[in-house]
């Protein structure tokens, strides 16, 4: 690799951070029951805790994405314990995920449920949440809805588009001018006749109804198998309604594997068009880049220093595009030339001037390999392994 390559790559490398979700380091489970880790964190501080080690490894990592009913089980009055976490060690809270989805109440939904009880409850929740995120001086709130039906005609489709935004707009009142709403959308699960924001035109159409601060999240998994994901997030960056990711990887549906696992060749092609956006317009897209995924089988903290290696990797593989020549390519049509310039930066090795990189910043060139000589594993596996015991359940 040459110095003009490895300069791209330092330089990107700079700017790209990307956030860690606190659930990603507790025992998770699938529709089927869960397979329990002894290592695995049980509380919101020790979710810290391997949150703050794979930033240290990593240096990229400088906050955790946060689920009130997991992390701030008794609402604000949770925000100073979290603060002293964070104080503790090293990461600061990221964005604030609402949860809309498991209380019994939320059986028939929840801004979309037909009880208005239930949706006021759900709006309260709502403002408590982003009440949390302004008393942590977090930027985004993050919202994802179960809201659909499973069986055709037991839903007014129309009328929960509407309550959804009311109830969206009455949450953007509540926003402070520095703060965003984070619209994801998914096709299915656990709704599977039709969900009430099933694709990426519903959620941009509910977000500008809900006003200038409210954008769109992609979750790579949240998408039909064969789904052009890039071309979803091209369509958004030129209407400027991009506001973050929640990456993972998936094989059949919503799977969330570890990120590149199956298809990094995908998430280089979205890190890319990001990339060409830039160039092309001078504009700098303000993007959160967040990772969610539950690793059920993965060692969780190695598990998240995969996603966050790989995830640097195909960064700074799309940086290399060669983005002159391949306008220049697309112009004239010349397809091969045009689909070799991306193939030629994919195909790039960027591990060597990545662990420069580490280097230069005092960091281990193998966070892994450091990880796993540093005794943390075994320290937190003796320290929670009779909690974690605990914590067994079964399907039925």
């Amino acid at each position: 690799m040459d110095a003009s390559t490895s300069e791209k790559v330092f330089a990107a490398l700079e700017t790209f951070r990307i956030e860690l979700p606190s659930w990603g380091f507790a025992n998770t489970g699938t529709r089927f029951g869960k397979f329990i880790q002894a290592a695995a964190a049980t509380t919101t501080e020790e979710k810290f805790s391997d949150a703050g080690q794979v930033h240290l490894l990593t240096g990229v990592c400088p906050t955790v994405a946060l689920h009130v009913l997991w992390d701030c089980p008794d609402g604000v009055q949770n925000t100073d314990d979290i603060k002293r976490f964070a104080s503790r060690y090293g990461v600061a809270p990221g964005s604030i995920n609402p949860n809309l989805f498991q209380d019994q109440e939320y059986k028939y939904g929840s801004f979309g449920n037909p009880d208005e009880s239930i949706r006021r409850r759900a709006l309260q929740h709502t403002k408590d949440s982003i009440e949390i995120a302004k008393r942590l001086r977090s930027r985004d709130i993050s919202f994802w809805f179960a809201d659909g039906s499973n069986y055709p005609g037991t839903a007014n489709i129309r009328q929960r588009k509407q309550w959804f935004a009311e109830a969206l707009q009455d949450s953007h009142r509540e926003l402070s001018p520095e703060q965003r709403m984070l619209v994801e959308y998914k096709p299915f699960e656990p709704a599977f006749y039709h969900t009430d924001i099933a694709d990426w035109g519903m959620a941009l159409l509910l977000s500008r109804a809900a006003g200038p601060q409210a954008k769109v999240l992609v979750d790579t998994g949240h998408h039909y198998a064969a789904q052009n994901i890039e071309q979803i997030v091209a369509w958004l960056l030129s209407e400027k309604m991009l506001g973050g990711f929640h990456f993972n990887d998936r094989r059949y549906a919503d799977d969330d594997l570890t990120m590149g696992s199956i298809d990094p060749y995908q998430v280089f092609r979205i890190f890319h068009e990001i990339r060409f956006f830039e160039w092309e317009t001078g504009q700098q897209p303000d993007i959160a880049y967040m990772v969610d995924q539950s690793h059920n089988l993965k060692g969780k903290i190695e598990a998240m220093i995969q996603t966050v290696t790989m995830a640097q990797q195909l960064f700074a593989k799309a940086v290399l595009v060669d983005a002159k020549k391949l306008a220049a390519a697309q112009t004239k049509c010349n397809l091969v030339e045009a689909e070799s310039v991306l193939q030629d930066a994919f195909a790039t090795d960027v591990r060597p001037a990545i662990q420069e990189w580490r280097d230069s910043k005092g960091l281990p060139k193998d966070p892994m390999e450091a990880f796993r000589q540093s005794g943390y594993l075994e320290r937190i596996t003796k320290e929670r392994a009779a909690k974690n015991a605990h914590n067994v359940s079964s399907y039925a």
